[in-house]
This record gives structure tokens, sequence and C-alpha cells, in this order.
């Protein structure tokens, strides 16, 4: 899931539309929340494409799609006919940041992460304790979030922090040993990459 700040007001983008369906003004979004009774008894979503101001559209009606895992099925106010759902293709599908669920710990929404700072930490911690500040001991900046990828539908796995680097993209587990501290206030993520991750994720 995600949320993402949106000119002066804060949103929380929970899935994207992606084209209509049938032809009753229904349209397919792909869900970007893990919590999608949240529309239960929900009237109301607003409508944004790229960076036009989001608009407020009656919500008629909302269902999961069991044959397609991750996909949602909504009837918005005012769609009766195709043409009238495929204005609506592209666009994100948003509701306001005070209905932005709580995550348990070690649990981050995709855009509190993207933007962040990567920091790879030193080896080990200098053995003087009042040792001065070194440049080989300081934490040496690896680049920013791009990306998150997550694994499939009921497929066991660790997310990937996707990492734009100097020297290209970075893919880093979102492991609790592997990123020791995330500050998504501080926009800040520190690492300790095991040996040779980086040689993995180079180009063959």
């Amino acid at each position: 899931m995600s949320d993402t700040p949106r000119r002066d007001a804060r949103w929380v983008q929970v899935a994207r539309i992606l084209r209509s369906r049938g032809n009753k003004g229904e349209v397919v979004a792909e869900l970007l929340t893990d919590s999608a009774n949240r529309f239960d008894g929900c009237q109301q979503v607003f409508l944004q494409k790229q960076n036009e101001e989001p608009r407020a559209i009656g919500l008629k009606r909302f269902w999961v799609d069991q044959n397609h895992p991750g996909m949602g099925v909504f009837h918005l106010a005012g769609c009766a006919t195709i043409s009238d759902a495929e204005k609506w293709r592209d666009h994100d599908v948003l509701l306001p940041i005070e209905h932005r669920i709580a995550l348990p710990a070690g649990k981050y929404f995709v855009t509190d992460l993207i933007g962040c700072t990567v920091f790879q930490l030193a080896e080990a911690e200098s053995r003087v304790a009042s040792a001065p500040c070194s440049m080989d001991e300081a934490p040496r900046v690896v680049g920013s979030v791009r990306d998150v990828f997550f694994p499939g539908e009921g497929v066991a796995g660790t997310p990937l922090l996707q990492v734009e680097t100097a020297s290209g993209e970075l893919l880093v587990p979102l492991a609790e040993d592997i990123c020791t501290r995330v500050d998504v206030r501080a926009r800040r993520i520190e690492v300790r990459l095991p040996e040779g991750l980086s040689e993995l994720n180079e180009p063959e």
C-alpha cells in the first residue's frame, strides 16, 4: 500500500484504475492496499491523473475481483456506460491521509520508503570509543530508493528496495539484518550490505 503528499494536502493512494469492465460503467483497478475492506461503506473516493487536482467522485459499489488477485472493481457515480468508465483510465484512486490505516512495527507504506536516502554503515564499530571521526567509519551514501518490489500474492519472500546509485540499480532486501534502521521521518535508511550483494546486482 502507499501514501503520498499531493500539493498542500496529503492523500493515501489506494488503487490505480486500469480500464473499463463490462458495459455498466465499472472499472478495474490495481489495488495498492492490503485492506480492501476499507471501502466497505465508503461513499466517496478522490481520483487524480498525473498532477491534476484530485476530484471527489461518489462510489456506488466496490468489490474485490476473486478471479484476479490484487484487482478490484469500482462502480463510480455517473458511470453507466463503457465510455463513461473509460474517461477514468489511468487515474489514481485516493483517500484523505487521515484514512490511512495504522501499520504494525516493521511495516511501511511504499511511498514512505521511496525517496529515502540509503546509507551503508561501516563493517564494524571503532574499537576506541573516543576515536576521532574517520571517513572510512562514517556511513557512506549508497543512493536513494526509487521503488519497492514485493513478492507475488501468496509467495513467501522479502520485499526489495530498488536503490538508484551512481553506478546503476541496486536491489536491497528489506530485512532487519540488512536494513538495520529505517527512519521515514528523517528520510533515511541505514544498511549493512552482505558481501557480494553489489556483484549480484551487476548486469550480465
